[in-house]
């Protein structure tokens, strides 16, 4: 398939702003193969996100970035644009619990996700040698109580050293810390196995139960500071009834969890999320 160029754009809404971006594309022989626009009158704030055929533009990104930035400014859009021809390099953060893990990585394995998976980071070795063989580097980093920044530092010099674009918290059942939410915000994605806001925190599936729920479910969201309180990419349901026991529905949830956190994660890597304030964008 040919690559594309993803222009995505967020600014304050007004009158003419997909007609000067179609015309600067069209000056230029842009060829649009996907279109998607989102007026939000609350906020007053404008989404949009193209796709456009590479090869019928004269240039480069980079001449594309100069060319475009003043319409850019004039419009005070926040925006990138990036190359479906350049694969997102995606760290896995898991620790003993293999279902997120193991369905990313057959995703990946079967070419579903357009990434680079390009090592996993877990805080257990449970899962070395699943991972290992998709010839997949694991790297075992313990955290405890009395090891954490040291742990977390540690982290953090791998994520750089694989120079990576997305971390994907897999069930990785640690706290990150501050600087790392801020450091990586945006770019940080974790499962919960709740339909948050309902049931944030440890052990939502026993804080279900004891609620009695006929639904329960997964969201998909970027991590902050705020543990569970990140702007959701996406989320599903199972229904349950009282006949349901706690290993019942942590059984049927781990279905729900894998294929929300695939959603969200393609989403992400397709360049279809915009984040604004604690909400989110997600274009089809």
């Amino acid at each position: 398939m040919e690559h594309t160029y993803r222009l995505v754009i967020s600014c304050p809404d007004r009158v003419g702003i997909v007609a000067k971006v179609s015309n600067f594309l069209s000056t230029y022989n842009g060829w649009i193969t996907e279109a998607s626009h989102h007026s939000d009158p609350q906020v007053g704030r404008f989404f949009m996100r193209h796709e456009i055929k590479a090869s019928s533009l004269p240039f480069g990104l980079e001449q594309f970035r100069a060319a475009f930035e003043p319409i850019a400014r004039e419009f005070d859009m926040a925006w990138h644009i990036a190359d479906s021809a350049r694969p997102k390099r995606v760290i896995l953060m898991c620790s003993k619990e293999s279902h997120c893990v193991a369905d990313l990585l057959h995703r990946w394995h079967s070419n579903e996700l357009s990434a680079e998976v390009v090592a996993v980071i877990s805080n257990h070795d449970d899962l070395r040698r699943m991972v290992e063989w998709h010839d997949i580097p694991y790297h075992h980093v313990p955290v405890s109580r009395e090891t954490r920044e040291q742990a977390f530092a540690d982290v953090s010099a791998l994520i750089d050293s694989y120079e990576a674009d997305v971390i994907v918290l897999a069930r990785y059942m640690q706290i990150l810390p501050p600087d790392l939410c801020e450091r990586y915000a945006g770019r940080a994605i974790n499962i919960h196995h709740s339909f948050l806001p309902s049931f944030a925190g440890a052990r939502p599936y026993h804080q279900a139960a004891s609620r009695g729920v006929k639904l329960i479910g997964a969201t998909s969201h970027y991590v902050t500071e705020e543990l569970d309180q990140g702007p959701i990419i996406e989320q599903d349901v199972i229904r349950v009834s009282h006949s349901d026991t706690i290993e019942d529905m942590v059984r049927l949830g781990k279905d729900v969890e894998k294929n929300v956190l695939a959603r969200g994660l393609r989403a992400h890597i397709e360049d279809r999320v915009i984040i604004y304030e604690n909400k989110t964008v997600v274009f089809d």
